[in-house]
Order: C-alpha cells, then sequence, then structure tokens
C-alpha cells in the first residue's frame, strides 16, 4: 500500500511539473502557433488559387402511365434517385460535356471537379461543380444536366426530367479556408512546441533542486547554499577572464 502511494505520489509530482515546464514556456509555444498560422494564411493567400462552385438541381419522374402521376412512380423516383446519381457519374456524359464545350481536359479531370448527390427522400439531384473560373463552372454545370438528362431517359425510359435550378454565377470562392486553415495552422503549431518542450525536458536527467536529490539519488539534503545575482555575475566575470588568459 506505502509503494503504491509513493507511486501516486510520483505521478502527481511529475504531472504538476509538466505542467509548470509547459507554463514557463508558454512565450514560445504561442509564439509557435501564431508564426504557424500566419505562414498557413500567407500561403492560402499568395499559393493557392480560388476555387468557386456552381450548384444545379434537377427533378426525375418516373411515370408509368404516361398520364397522371401516381403515389407508385413518386416512390419509384425517389428510390431510383442514386441511379440517376450514378448516370450522371458516367463516362459518356463527362465525354459528351467535353467535346460540346471544347474543355482541354480528360474524363477523369472533369469528373474531379463534380458533385452529385441525391437528396434523401426526394426526386431531386444536386449537380456541383468547381473551377477556378466562375463562369467556366457555371457552363459546365448546365451542361452536365442537359446531357445528363438525355441519358438518363434514354438509359432508364424516364419521361420527365426537369431543370428545378438553373447553375448559378459564383461570386465568392469556396476555397481554399483560409480561416480554417490557418487556425489548425496555429493548433498544430503550438501542439509542435509543446511536444518538443516536453520531449526537451524529460530528456534532461540534470539534478536541479533538493527535491531531485532526495528523489532520484535517495539521499537526503541537509541544507542548500543560497546564491545571489552578485555572486552569479562575479562567477561569470571570472569564467570569462580564465577563457581570456
Amino acid at each position: 500500500m506505502e509503494v503504491n502511494q509513493q507511486d501516486r505520489d510520483e505521478i502527481e509530482i511529475n504531472l504538476v511539473e509538466l505542467i509548470r515546464e509547459l507554463w514557463s514556456k508558454k512565450g514560445i509555444i504561442f509564439l509557435s502557433a501564431a508564426i504557424l498560422g500566419l505562414a498557413v494564411i500567407l500561403f492560402n493567400k499568395l499559393m493557392v488559387t480560388p476555387q468557386y462552385e456552381s450548384t444545379t438541381k434537377m427533378y426525375v419522374l418516373a411515370k408509368q402511365d404516361g398520364v397522371n402521376v401516381t403515389n407508385g412512380d413518386l416512390q419509384a423516383s425517389t428510390l431510383l434517385t442514386k441511379d440517376y446519381a450514378e448516370l450522371i457519374k458516367s463516362r459518356k456524359v463527362s465525354e459528351t460535356v467535353i467535346n460540346n464545350l471544347g474543355l482541354h481536359m480528360n474524363s477523369e479531370a472533369l469528373l474531379a471537379k463534380m458533385s452529385v448527390t441525391a437528396q434523401p427522400d426526394t426526386r431531386i439531384v444536386t449537380i456541383k461543380v468547381t473551377d477556378k473560373d466562375p463562369y467556366l463552372a457555371c457552363q459546365i454545370a448546365d451542361a452536365v444536366r442537359d446531357v445528363a438528362a438525355q441519358h438518363i431517359q434514354t438509359v432508364m425510359s424516364i419521361e420527365a426530367v426537369n431543370v428545378a435550378e438553373e447553375a448559378n454565377i459564383p461570386e465568392h470562392p469556396v476555397g481554399p479556408r483560409t480561416k480554417r486553415n490557418g487556425v489548425m495552422g496555429a493548433l498544430l503549431g503550438g501542439v509542435a512546441a509543446a511536444a518538443v518542450v516536453l520531449v526537451v525536458y524529460l530528456m534532461n536527467d540534470t539534478i536541479k533542486t533538493s527535491e531531485d536529490v532526495e528523489r532520484y539519488l535517495g539521499l537526503s539534503t541537509l541544507g542548500t547554499i543560497p546564491v545571489s545575482e552578485e555572486d552569479h555575475k562575479g562567477t561569470k566575470k571570472k569564467n570569462k577572464k580564465v577563457r581570456r588568459k
């Protein structure tokens, strides 16, 4: 029981010492966080090209009798929205869009700019296109929607594919997220500096206090000799003179 109690006391003392060491180096930690956070912000501002996102939506309805819309039509269309999303991302659609707009990219590059999502429990499919040119992003989004509508009608015999929302010309970039990246950079810089401080502290096995003598050497100290700042400065001057000689 006594040994366990001593181990607990040592753990508590070590934790307190670690916290004190971190607090004593708080200036270095905060400075590292500020420097890295500012560096990330400057990198995003100067080196990263802003990206704009244009969004368009299409409404897909599968009619069974071609005249009236029934509950069965609505339920079938809702279940098939994931299939519509996969057809929109097909190579045929992307290659047709590239040819129609005369884009200098391959199918994989265009698909990387696109994101297609099917809203749950609806018949609405959302198409988003990201590009550094906001006007080109809008043109690609509209072209993908129109070509995909024809492709869906041909493959799945869908009678109605309507435009729910035209593609917009984005005014503000969606990336890079400078503020968020700056905060993450600052946190990373602070954590890295704190880790370095802890590693240096744990690797330093020199004896600094009388408590260290009792803890590591198992010896009791009879007393300590205080050293004033004047004596400390005098010792430094003597050491300098000896080195000059």
